[in-house]
């Protein structure tokens, strides 16, 4: 089942996601392994990127091999805190 993330950076900029972007991505043309789908963008006080994987497990496995160990490392220029998270498995997933 396909499994969603949206995460909100409080006071997150444009210019912090490209950075933490560049940083967890493959590149700008590519998704990660399991994921289906990126988007994100300026909303309310910050930024919020949304992303849909394959699965839960899929999800994890980025979030675990990929995503932390780069944001606990420290990313020059990217988000300097942990974003408001929601997770979600979803019932449609339309192209």
């Amino acid at each position: 089942m396909a499994y969603g993330i949206i995460h909100h950076f409080p006071g997150g900029t444009r210019e912090q996601y490209e950075a933490s972007l560049a940083a967890v991505h493959p590149s700008r043309d590519r998704l990660p392994d399991g994921q289906l789908f990126h988007a994100a963008g300026p909303s309310g006080d910050g930024w919020t990127i949304m992303a849909v994987h394959e699965s839960q497990e899929s999800w994890e496995r980025f979030r675990d091999e990929i995503l932390m160990p780069r944001m606990q490392a420290g990313i020059e220029g990217g988000f300097g805190s942990p974003p408001e998270e929601t997770a979600l498995e979803l019932y449609t997933l339309m192209p």
